[in-house]
């Protein structure tokens, strides 16, 4: 059985391993929401001049918003800006059928700001990057 690494995954391949995953995960748990359900979007900040100062990337799948990015320009942190962006996400996820959230944060990015919106640490990988950590954060969203 020879095993090897693609670098250059053949599509019908890659398109084989996904499809696995995804019977697989049907078949242990038959309510499972379905891949296609998942909702990407965005939140956007402007200043007065309509130049973007912030915002964040998400997407919405398995009851859980994930948080794959939110970036704050210089000017923009310290403003509130920041807590009013997660505020918008967790809005439109709970909206969404979202009922957890999950970040990932790096030890030079904003653990302390998403404990302080009421993230909480759930587990620590030292060492990744080297010299450094990366910490995930979840919370219980209020549903209403």
């Amino acid at each position: 059985m020879p095993v090897r690494i693609e670098l250059n995954c053949p599509p019908e391949t890659a398109k084989l391993l996904s499809q696995g995953i995804v019977d697989f995960n049907r078949a242990a748990v038959h309510d499972l929401e379905p891949n296609e359900a998942e909702l990407r979007f965005h939140v956007v900040a402007t200043d007065d001049e309509g130049q973007v100062i912030g915002g964040l990337r998400g997407a919405c799948y398995w009851n859980t918003l994930h948080i794959e990015l939110l970036w704050l320009a210089d000017e923009a942190r310290g403003t509130g800006i920041g807590r009013q962006i997660i505020e918008a996400a967790e809005t439109f996820a709970v909206q969404s059928g979202c009922e957890k959230a999950l970040v990932e944060t790096t030890s030079w990015q904003a653990k302390p700001f998403y404990e302080k919106n009421g993230y909480t640490l759930t587990a620590t990988l030292e060492g990744r990057p080297k010299g450094h950590a990366s910490h995930y954060l979840s919370k219980t969203l209020a549903t209403a």
